[in-house]
């Protein structure tokens, strides 16, 4: 019997779980804070109506299509270096965003920031997976690190109107770059080092294949959305990726080193949660993008009104992350994801009613509280169960795998969703259009509540707390250590 200790130990611990939680934070601060920044950067680099959503879609399609890949290479060049390597792509990215003058070098920009992302974010729950040991301690490091995730996202609104307003919006950029610095610097001093290189080959045709077919299905989505579904690069991409993702399964088959071995699946925890990640994705992850339109096209909100409004959403959901640790303590993992998704369903329901056209904050309040805490609870219990029973060595592809089905989940699910919302507005103005426009949201609403309410069957895979526990026993002796390490 092998012991499973934290590799964390005698590392300063709680400096490196602060360490952690500050690259979630800048990876999520990226999603919202070029929002509000949209309107200046189309006036001033020369964006036209058309091309200015590419400067979030660049971001979105490598982002999603290689974090397959930057979860392999965390587990086979090191977890730190490829922290430190993300950190640094985060800082040239937001540096080149900030001098852009035209067009191509700011989409560049996004494109690199997308891969920073990519090559970080496995990384960063991989470490956090591995330096604190399975059970309570992992469960409240990745507390710490859900609540940055969800900070970030409303840091991001609320900065990026802040510093559009004072500075200009090339301040959206470089505001990323002290951070990357220092996160990269710390690194060195606060994760534990990866010593050599782990030999193993890169799946050379499951990464040509896996990497250009979520690519090529991110770009289908996320740009078929924008300027419809018929047009020919729409389509030709839709036909490629399908060929792709077609062939990957057969070649991770036939692979001695696959970029995903198709035996994780065999974990019923691992496979349980990357469902529920993949619905989670589909449905919860545009409720931000839904309450930013109610805010701003209905209640007529300033970019800095509308990052205030999102406060309360921001402190529900952190609410909901610290009531996640304590439910999985008591009832275990897949009777809190459960909850998390019931509550996601309830809250739906609560807040598709309150959203008319002459709704205010107060109308809406009840929805967004209850699916905030629902919105935490899931988070957290869902990335849990990602990464429960995977040895440490897999952490880092286990991560990349999950993070991709969120990536695909949200790219579609928006996608979906918008069509549902703005159907039968399009001749409208005025008055008729507000009124159509909030009640498409009503409908987008509830439809991703119900879909949400689907993902409890993909939960009950889960082992329960008894099998859950023993399964942790047989791999692991009690270490008495395990709730003082986080304070180190």
């Amino acid at each position: 019997m092998s012991t499973t200790q934290s590799p964390a130990r005698g590392r300063r611990p709680g400096w490196s779980l602060a360490l952690l939680a500050l690259g979630h934070l800048i990876i999520s601060l990226d999603f919202t804070i070029i929002y509000v920044a949209l309107p200046d950067i189309a006036a001033e680099v020369g964006f036209t109506p058309h091309t200015l959503q590419w400067v979030v879609t660049a971001y979105a399609v490598l982002y999603g299509g290689f974090l397959l890949v930057g979860g392999r290479l965390s587990d086979l060049m090191g977890r730190r270096r490829m922290f430190v390597l993300g950190m640094a792509l985060y800082g040239v990215a937001s540096v080149l965003g900030g001098l852009a003058t035209a067009p191509a070098v700011l989409l560049a920009a996004r494109a690199l920031q997308g891969l920073a992302g990519a090559v970080l974010f496995p990384a960063v729950l991989a470490l956090v997976n591995t330096a604190f040991a399975e059970g309570r301690e992992r469960n409240r490091a990745l507390t710490v690190w859900a609540m940055a995730g969800a900070g970030g996202l409303t840091v991001g609104a609320l900065a990026g109107g802040v510093l559009t307003q004072t500075l200009g919006w090339q301040a959206v950029f470089y505001v990323n770059v002290p951070l990357a610095a220092a996160g990269a610097v710390a690194a060195f001093a606060l994760l534990p080092p990866d010593g050599r290189v782990t030999r193993g080959s890169i799946d050379v045709p499951g990464t040509l294949t896996g990497t250009a077919g979520v690519t090529l299905l991110i770009f289908t989505i996320a740009h078929g959305s924008e300027v419809g579904w018929a047009r020919a690069e729409v389509i030709t991409a839709a036909v490629l990726a399908a060929v792709l993702l077609a062939a990957f399964p057969r070649v991770q088959a036939r692979s001695r080193t696959p970029l995903m071995p198709l035996r994780l699946f065999r974990n019923r925890a691992f496979s349980g949660a990357v469902v529920v990640i993949l619905v989670f994705g589909l449905t919860m992850q545009a409720v931000p993008y839904f309450l930013t339109l109610y805010f701003q096209n209905v209640l007529d909100f300033s970019a800095l009104e509308t990052g205030l409004a999102f406060l309360g959403p921001t402190l529900s959901i952190t609410v909901g992350n610290f009531l996640s640790e304590r439910l999985i303590h008591r009832f275990g993992t897949r009777s809190t994801l459960i909850t998390g998704i019931v509550a996601n369903a309830v809250g739906a329901a609560l807040l598709a009613p309150g959203m008319h056209a002459d709704g205010s904050v107060l109308t809406v309040l009840a929805g967004v509280v209850v699916i905030g805490l629902g919105m935490g609870i899931t988070y957290e219990a869902m990335w849990i169960a990602a990464g429960a029973g995977v040895s440490a060595d897999e952490q880092g592809l286990t991560s990349g795998v999950a993070s991709t089905a969120l990536q695909v989940g949200t790219a579609a699910g928006l996608a979906i969703l918008v069509a549902v919302a703005n159907h039968g507005i399009e001749r409208l103005s005025g008055q008729a259009l507000r009124t159509a426009s909030t009640g498409g949201m009503r409908t987008a609403v509830y439809v991703l509540g119900a879909v949400m309410l689907t993902a409890v069957l993909a939960a009950l895979r889960l082992p329960g707390p008894r099998a859950r526990g023993a399964e942790v026993a047989s791999r692991a002796v009690p270490d008495p250590d395990a709730d003082l390490r986080l304070t180190g």
